[in-house]
């Protein structure tokens, strides 16, 4: 095992306690802690075994396993970044509604 392959596997564990601890505290949900689990159990399958993204790539018709991971984290990224944007507009339309009440039942 190469020295990148043990550094990135230490912060692997070190980002699934860090999730396990922000569960525990009540931070982010049950589906939250096992996506990220399920996300950093599978980057260290990557690191672990490299040449099993070569095979499901060309199994799947891309060329290489490189760049098959850089997909999968387009995906995942694109994915998120919808998400949070759908959370904040979520939030942002909470807080005039919020206000408006507030605002209404000072007036009176």
């Amino acid at each position: 095992m190469t020295l990148i392959q043990i550094l990135l596997l230490i912060f692997f564990v070190f980002a699934v306690v860090k999730a396990f601890v922000q569960f525990r505290a009540g931070d982010i949900r049950l589906l939250g802690f096992v996506y990220w689990l399920a996300f950093w159990v599978a980057a260290a399958g990557i690191v672990v075994w490299p040449d099993a993204t070569f095979v499901i790539a060309n199994k799947i018709g891309i060329g290489r396993g490189a760049d098959l991971v850089v997909y999968l984290a387009l995906v995942v990224l694109f994915f998120s970044v919808f998400r949070l944007t759908a959370k904040v507009e979520k939030q942002k339309h909470e807080i005039t509604e919020l206000t408006r009440t507030l605002s209404l039942k000072e007036n009176k």
